[in-house]
C-alpha cells in the first residue's frame, strides 16, 4: 500500500468495502430496473418510448459525464467526489421512487447516472492511487470486480423479489440506505484528499464540449435502432455529436491546463484497456439484454425465473476473477487477457451452437459457464493494465477515459447485434424461429467482438515512463 499515514492504513478492509460496494451500486443500478420496466409502466401510464428511456437516461448521463468526473476527481478530491457520487445516488433513488410521472422517473434515473460517472474513476483512482502495482492492488481489484460481478446479476434477481413482494419502486428505494451510509462512512474510512493544486483550471469549455458530445453520442447509439439508422434524426444526432468531440479535441490541445490529456493515450495499458472494454462490453455486457429477454419470451419464465438462471453464470464469473488473481501472480496481463477472452468467446459461441440445438436451459449451461469464467478473468485483467503506468495525479481522467471506452462500446455493440438480430429474423418461417435465429445470429456476433479482443490482447506491450514532471507523462518514446 502507497499511502500509510491516511486513515486508510488503520482500517484497509473497511476502506476496500466502501469501494468495492461503490461498484456494487453501480453494476447494481443497471440491472436491477429491467424487470421492473412493466409495473412501472402500467403504474405511471408510461408508453413504450418513456420506457425505454427509464433505462436509457441512465446509459446517457453515466457515459456522458464519465471524463468530467474523472478530471474533477483528480483537481478536487477523490474522497470528496466518492461521497458527492454517493449521495448523489441516495437522493436520486429516493425522487424516483416517490415518483409520480413518467419525466420525473427519467430524470431521476439521470441523476442516477451522473452520481455514477462521479463515483466510478474516483473509487478506480482511489484504489490504483492507494495500492501499489502488484500483488496489492490485483488483489484489490479482484475484490472490487468480485461486487461488480455480484451486482449485475443481483440486480436481475433482486428486482425480480423487490418487484414481485413490494412493488417496482422498491427497486430504487433499496438503494437509498446503502448509498446514504457510504456517504458517510466514506468521511470516516476512506484517506484525506491532498491539497488542491493551486493555477489549476477546470477546463469549462472542454468539459461542456465532451459532456455533451458524448451525451449526445451514447444517445444516438442506444437510440439508433428505434429511430432508424437513416433517419433525419439519427443522421442530425450523430454529425452534432461528432462536431463537439472534434471541437473538444481542439479545445484540450490549445489548453493550457487541459481536462484530458492526450498523452495518456500514449501509454500502452490505457490504450489497449479502452479497446479491450469496448470489446467487453460488445460481447460480454450484452449478454445479460438478450439472454434476460430469450428466457422470458423463449421460455416463458417470470421476471424472478430469470433473474435466478443468473446465478450460477454469476458464481462461475467469481471463480474466474480468483483464477485470474492467482495467475498474475505468475503471468503478465496480456496472457490474462487473452485467455480470459478466447474462453468467452467460445462460451458465446458454445451458446449460439445450443440455443437450437437443445431444449430448455440446461443443453446452454457448458456455454454459459465457459463465457462466465472468461468474463470473471477479463474483467480484473483488464482494470489492472488501465492503471499501470498511469500517475497518482492522472488516475481519475485516466479510469474515466477507460470507463467512456466502455459505455460506447456498450452502446454501439448492442445497436450492432440487434441490427444482425432483426435481419436474421426477417429470413426464418415463423414468430419463434425468427427470435430463435436473430438470438443465435446475434451471439455469433458477440463471439467475433470477443475473438477480436484476443487480438487486441495479444498486441499489449509494456513501455518505459518519463516521470521527470509532476504528472508523470509517458514520453514520446
Amino acid at each position: 500500500m502507497q499511502v500509510s499515514s491516511s486513515p486508510l492504513s488503520a482500517t484497509p478492509r473497511l476502506a476496500l468495502a466502501l469501494l468495492a460496494t461503490a461498484q456494487l451500486i453501480i453494476a447494481l443500478d443497471a440491472t436491477i430496473i429491467f424487470v421492473a420496466l412493466h409495473d412501472m409502466g402500467r403504474a405511471l401510464q408510461i408508453n413504450a418510448q418513456q420506457l425505454q428511456w427509464v433505462v436509457s437516461a441512465y446509459t446517457v448521463a453515466f457515459g456522458g459525464c464519465l471524463l468530467l468526473g474523472g478530471r474533477a476527481a483528480d483537481l478536487l478530491g477523490k474522497r470528496r467526489f466518492y461521497r458527492l457520487g454517493m449521495a448523489l445516488f441516495a437522493l436520486a433513488s429516493l425522487v424516483g421512487g416517490f415518483s409520480s410521472s413518467a419525466w420525473l422517473l427519467v430524470a431521476a434515473r439521470a441523476v442516477q447516472g451522473i452520481g455514477a460517472a462521479l463515483l466510478f474513476p474516483a473509487t478506480l483512482a482511489l484504489i490504483n492511487t492507494l495500492y501499489a502495482e502488484g500483488a496489492p492492488r490485483n488483489r484489490a481489484l479482484a475484490i472490487w470486480s468480485m461486487a461488480s460481478a455480484g451486482g449485475l446479476a443481483l440486480g436481475t434477481l433482486l428486482g425480480g423479489v423487490l418487484t414481485q413482494q413490494f412493488g417496482w419502486a422498491s427497486v430504487l428505494l433499496v438503494i437509498v440506505p446503502i448509498a446514504g451510509a457510504c456517504a458517510v462512512l466514506g468521511g470516516f474510512w476512506l484517506p484525506l484528499d491532498g491539497p488542491r493544486a493551486r493555477g489549476r483550471s477546470f477546463d469549462l469549455a472542454g468539459c461542456v464540449s465532451v459532456t455533451v458530445g458524448g451525451s449526445l453520442l451514447v444517445t444516438t447509439l442506444v437510440q439508433g435502432p428505434e429511430w432508424g439508422w437513416a433517419a433525419p434524426i439519427t443522421l442530425a444526432c450523430l454529425l452534432l455529436s461528432l462536431l463537439l468531440l472534434a471541437a473538444f479535441v481542439l479545445i484540450e490541445k490549445r489548453s493550457a491546463d487541459p481536462l484530458m490529456h492526450f498523452a495518456l493515450l500514449r501509454v500502452p495499458g490505457l490504450r489497449t484497456a479502452m479497446w479491450l472494454s469496448m470489446l467487453f462490453m460488445s460481447s460480454f455486457g450484452v449478454q445479460y439484454y438478450f439472454l434476460a429477454l430469450y428466457y422470458q419470451d423463449g421460455y416463458g419464465w417470470s421476471p424472478l425465473q430469470a433473474g435466478m438462471a443468473f446465478l450460477p453464470p454469476t458464481l462461475v464469473c467469481t471463480v474466474g476473477i480468483r483464477i485470474a488473481e492467482r495467475m498474475l501472480a505468475v503471468r503478465s496481463p496480456r496472457q490474462v487477457l487473452a485467455w480470459g477472452l478466447a474462453a468467452g468467446a467460445l462460451g458465446i459461441a458454445g451458446v449460439a451452437f445450443a440455443l437450437p440445438h437443445g431444449a430448455g436451459y440446461w443443453p446452454l449451461l457448458p456455454g454459459i459457464v465457459l463465457l462466465s469464467l472468461g468474463q470473471g478473468m477479463t474483467w480484473t485483467a483488464m482494470w489492472i493494465v488501465a492503471g499501470q503506468g498511469v500517475p497518482a495525479a492522472q488516475q481519475g481522467v485516466a479510469s474515466g477515459m477507460a470507463a467512456t471506452a466502455q459505455q460506447i462500446g456498450g452502446a454501439l455493440g448492442l445497436a450492432v447485434l440487434v441490427m444482425l438480430a432483426n435481419a436474421a429474423r426477417a429470413t426464418a418461417p415463423a414468430d419463434s424461429a425468427q427470435a430463435l435465429q436473430g438470438l443465435v445470429q446475434a451471439q455469433y456476433g458477440a463471439a467475433l467482438f470477443a475473438a477480436l479482443g484476443v487480438v487486441v490482447a495479444l498486441r499489449l506491450r509494456p513501455a518505459p515512463l518519463d516521470c521527470s514532471s509532476a504528472d508523470c507523462l509517458p514520453s514520446d518514446a
